[in-house]
């Protein structure tokens, strides 16, 4: 017990610290914010920079990634994703570091045939290694119209968050073991590409490449976060998220937030590997052993 007070008295430090450091805000333009990354034209900035499409034919996909990179941070984009027959199609939206033992902080949206629900695929890798998958369908059609996708990322824990409604929460349990991502800067990555070997129905469904070119769209990509430059983090204006008086920097869930994430988790999640006993026949990976 008083190594666990021990502990939390250190967390608690290190956001003090933390806190203290200084933040950026932006919400700029893509042209100022992304580069395109790939895909022959693909790939689209438009409206005076406030709008980004990536699209997927036959012969490619297309991405883009931010400028900077961030070192802790809330990130939020609206996407529009592809509509109508989608199935084997992926948009990946995501924060992640370089090299062989990188830190990642997936969404991946795994399109569907059409009136088919989007499945929602989330993933924490740290150090290289990711295997946290858990899957969700959303409560509403995420065709139609653009809706807000978050990641909320602090010394403590990730929050994944759709429209402000937390849907998963990765906290920091390096205390028993289990790495955490804090120490590598990460950039925003998103694209769009053909995964039909796996992507809808483990792959039963293929791509229509009648239906192609295949289009997602962005805008108001907003990264309040400490942004990481030449090995050290510089940044600009605070402002606090809408989640929290406090903010991202020490942003956890309220009793509201929790019963949100309860229902999302009752009624939408679909797959969760911390309750896949024959994945991992030895025993549940240790950070499952905590309750949400």
């Amino acid at each position: 017990m008083a190594a666990y007070i021990c502990h939390r008295i250190s967390e608690l430090l290190l956001v003090s610290l933390f806190v203290s450091s200084f933040v950026v805000s932006s919400a700029g333009t893509f042209d100022g914010d992304c580069d395109i990354l790939w895909g022959d034209h693909r790939g689209k900035i438009l409206d005076n920079g406030k709008l980004l499409t990536l699209s997927l034919d036959q012969i490619s996909g297309s991405g883009f990634q931010s400028k900077r990179e961030y070192l802790f941070g809330r990130i939020d984009m609206q996407l529009k994703l592809v509509s109508g027959n989608s199935a084997g199609t992926v948009t990946a939206y995501y924060l992640s570091s370089e090299g062989t033992n990188h830190d990642e902080i997936d969404f991946e949206f795994l399109g569907n045939l059409s009136g088919q629900p989007y499945i929602v695929h989330t993933n924490v890798y740290t150090q290289g290694k990711g295997e946290r998958e858990q899957q969700f369908y959303l409560w509403f059609d995420p065709t139609k119209d653009f809706h807000t996708y978050s990641f909320v990322w602090n010394p403590q824990l990730i929050i994944f968050l759709v429209d402000n409604t937390p849907i998963r929460v990765f906290h920091n349990e390096e205390s028993i073991g289990v790495p955490f991502p804090k120490s590598q800067p990460m950039k925003l990555y998103s694209s769009l590409w053909n995964a039909d070997q796996w992507a809808t129905r483990g792959g039963l469904v293929k791509t229509d490449w009648s239906k192609a070119p295949f289009t997602a769209y962005y805008r108001d990509f907003n990264a309040n976060a400490c942004v990481w430059s030449r090995g050290s983090s510089s940044c600009g204006s605070t402002s606090t998220s809408s989640a929290t008086p406090g903010g991202w920097q020490t942003q956890g869930l309220d009793a509201n937030g929790r019963r949100r994430l309860r229902w999302v988790q009752k009624y939408f999640m679909i797959y969760n590997y911390c309750t896949d006993f024959k994945r991992f026949p030895q025993g549940r990976p240790r950070e499952c052993r905590r309750a949400s």
